[in-house]
């Protein structure tokens, strides 16, 4: 089972980014998807979470209407779609998955170390 998580990079302020993460090794549609994102100096936050099958979402309060998680079952790839970023977005960000089930608000609630699979991070930098 492997997480491949790519599209970070630098961006101005106000700037968009799109960070995939593809998956492979196991069925696409069975598992839950999330990013997390980890700044220097602080502990590794939820971002973004998508229940099985995409059904239901969850985003963390700083990116709520900024920030857009969806899935490709097909592809078994998640996208995270990040617009109007700030410099406070700066941070690395990793994809993770498991296979709870759940809807997403649930799974906002299960701590980063219990989730079952994580991707490499990808640096996301927010500065002009």
């Amino acid at each position: 089972v492997q997480l491949q998580a790519s599209g970070g990079g630098l961006v101005q302020p106000g700037g968009s980014l799109r960070l995939s993460c593809a998956a492979s090794g196991f069925g696409s549609g069975y598992y839950a998807s999330g990013w997390f994102r980890q700044a220097p100096g602080r502990e590794r936050e939820g971002v973004a979470i998508i229940s099985r099958r995409g059904g239901t979402q969850y985003y963390a309060d700083s990116v709520k209407g900024r920030f857009t998680i969806s899935g490709d079952a097909v592809r078994g790839v998640v996208y995270l779609q990040m617009n109007s970023l700030k410099p406070e977005d700066t941070a690395v960000y990793y994809c993770a998955a498991t296979k709870r089930l759940g809807d997403a608000q649930t799974l906002a609630t299960v701590a980063p170390d219990e989730w079952d699979y994580w991707g490499q991070g990808t640096q996301v930098t927010v500065s002009s």
